[in-house]
């Protein structure tokens, strides 16, 4: 289906265009003949999934796709426990498609709205020491280049690309199915509680590297970490899921409901941040239970933000993190969200940002309605003196020539991309900035 373009806007309000044609292919070969259309028209071609990029990595500013239709299983491989998916495929629908043949992903975010192909192409990541993110579970991929043809990438065909195409940012072309390396369906014992501050960073490395999952949040303006710390059970393992009622009060009326109308008074009263994230601390994140492991993964976030994130060497999550609490305090900013900290395994993926390296992740983010220039800005400048690297879905103001320098195959995926599409069918502004032209 091709119908003239509305005003597209990413799910932060981050970014906004409107195209010139909006298409909604359903099958591969569609996906094909638009890009040869697109081709033909001189016309840049981006897909989108789900637009909870926050960056302007999925702005399409002549042709844009909508994937939803090309979603579910293509294929399985019950002996590998391998999934194929379609590109379109949502990942809260993942579990279900998973259920019948007992399997499950290895590790997920904590937001499960996101398409498959767009968690991939973006390097969307979970927390765990021993974990890598969505792209280190990709065993193959299918993606449609500038010239509408099929490139299959593989153990067997194209195998050299793998760690090219995933995360691949949308640049070499459009991913039409991905083929995921899954595990047998596993259960997770969560605890989250609210701890002093100072004994999570002094403790830090050892919490990361003795749990399975090992994440905290920070409320500025106190002195108390939301700390989730899950354990992996095997499938059969007894369950205690948290109670319909408790759940609804926890994640809907108090992370949700509350927390938009604070945020919503917050930006017109700052002053009320602070005591507020005081009392939050005391009635969020105290809780404990065990569930499927999706069940304890992901959650609902339903308070819009706009979100920046940098990869750190595992070593130095902890002096970054204490740089920012100084900076917040010394700006005097009334800062309403959270500081989220993660961690993950390195990986050999070409553009991930744990490439090469065990990573930790810090994020910063600000309620919609705010600006959060200057202290995103101010954020990255503490990022990269720790040798960061900016999450390519969230916001930063990096381009190539500072990029070329954090990533070792940064050339590498450059010539690549030259020779998949060398008149930059798939290129926006976002990613002449990142890559250059």
């Amino acid at each position: 289906m091709t119908r003239m373009g509305g005003t597209w806007q990413n799910w932060g309000r981050s970014e906004a265009v409107r195209p010139r044609l909006v298409e909604r292919p359903a099958s591969v070969e569609e996906v094909q003949r638009s890009v040869e259309a697109a081709g033909r028209a001189g016309m840049r071609v981006k897909p989108i999934g789900a637009g909870h990029s926050f960056s302007g990595i999925a702005v399409a500013p002549d042709v844009l796709l909508e994937l939803e239709d090309l979603s579910g299983v293509v294929s399985i491989d019950r002996d590998r426990r391998r999934v194929r998916l379609l590109a379109g495929t949502r990942l809260h629908q993942v579990p279900k498609l998973l259920a019948p043949f007992g399997l499950a992903m290895q590790n997920l975010g904590d937001i499960d709205r996101q398409s498959i192909s767009g968690a991939i192409s973006t390097g969307t990541h979970g927390t765990g020491a021993r974990f890598g993110g969505i792209a280190t579970q990709v065993v193959g991929a299918t993606i449609v280049t500038a010239s509408g043809e099929l490139l299959t990438v593989d153990e067997t065909q194209n195998a050299e690309l793998l760690p090219a195409i995933a995360p691949g940012l949308g640049a070499l072309g459009v991913l039409v199915d991905v083929t995921l390396q899954c595990v047998p369906a596993f259960v997770m014992h969560a605890v989250e509680r609210p701890e002093p501050l100072a004994d999570v960073l002094a403790n830090l490395d050892e919490r990361v590297a003795v749990a399975d999952h090992f994440e905290y949040y920070w409320f500025p303006h106190t002195d108390v970490a939301l700390t989730k710390t899950n354990t992996r059970l095997p499938g059969d393992a007894p369950r205690h899921p948290l109670p319909r009622v408790g759940k609804w009060i926890d994640e809907e009326l108090m992370a949700n409901g509350l927390y938009r109308a604070v945020c919503a008074t917050g930006k017109a009263v700052p002053g009320i941040v602070p005591s507020f994230s005081r009392l939050a601390v005391h009635l969020t994140g105290n809780r404990e239970f065990t569930d499927a492991s999706t069940g304890v993964f992901t959650q609902n976030r339903a308070v819009r933000f706009k979100e920046m994130e940098y990869a750190l060497p595992a070593e130095n999550v902890r002096p970054a993190f204490e740089a920012l609490r100084a900076l917040i305090d010394e700006r005097g900013w009334k800062i309403s969200f959270p500081v989220e900290v993660r961690f993950a395994a390195a990986d050999d993926l070409w553009m991930s940002t744990a490439h090469g390296r065990a990573s930790g992740y810090i994020a910063v983010h600000r309620y919609w309605r705010e600006d959060p220039t200057e202290y995103f800005q101010a954020v990255e400048q503490i990022m990269l003196s720790f040798g960061g690297r900016p999450h390519w879905g969230k916001m930063h103001t990096l381009d190539a020539s500072i990029l070329r320098e954090r990533y070792a195959r940064f050339d590498d995926f450059l010539a690549l991309r030259d020779r998949l599409d060398p008149e930059r069918r798939f290129q926006n502004d976002y990613l002449a900035r990142v890559l250059g032209d």
